[in-house]
């Protein structure tokens, strides 16, 4: 979905990632990892009697992994750069499966080598609800990075491999 450099995206631009099911495990596991066992989410018996009648998945975990199913060429990814206007509009609960929608809602110049794009990002469940949308942005390579994150003897040894396949 952000697979070219900055000066080839545009404004207006739409992509929808995979579907992601929200699991039990998911959720005891965010539990775990960052200490919030509010019983919204980790007490069935608690949760009969709440708002919604069953237990929710983590609005913070919703979004960790909504933003984290929008496929990037790591080639052109630099960084995260920001998240604004960040709203849950709907529960998210457990088995509900997720798609993140993108559009791109802002192009600006950041320096000589890369440019943020802000994306409008949505989490539409199965219902074709949204449930969480925000502003996000992130900072863009204006040129690819070649062969990102791999060796130099790894190129080498691929540079050999094709020479010799001919």
């Amino acid at each position: 979905m952000i697979q070219q450099p900055f000066g080839e995206l545009e404004v207006g631009q739409v992509a929808v990632s995979i579907g992601r099911t929200m699991t039990e495990t998911d959720v005891v596991n965010f539990c775990m990892l960052t200490g919030n066992w509010l019983e919204l989410h980790s007490n069935v018996e608690h949760a009969k009697g709440s708002l919604y009648g069953q237990r929710l998945v983590q609005g913070s975990l919703v979004f960790s992994v909504i933003n984290a199913i929008i496929p990037f060429d790591s080639s052109v990814l630099a960084a995260f750069y920001g998240c604004d206007k960040l709203r849950f509009l709907r529960p998210t609960f457990i088995n509900d499966t997720l798609w993140a929608k993108i559009e791109i809602i802002r192009l600006k110049d950041h320096d000589e080598n890369h440019g943020v794009v802000t994306l409008k990002l949505e989490s539409i469940n199965q219902r074709d609800e949204t449930n969480m949308r925000c502003e996000f942005s992130l900072l863009i390579r204006k040129a690819r990075l070649d062969q990102p994150g791999v060796p130099p003897a790894v190129r080498a040894a691929r540079v050999l491999s094709k020479e010799q396949n001919k």
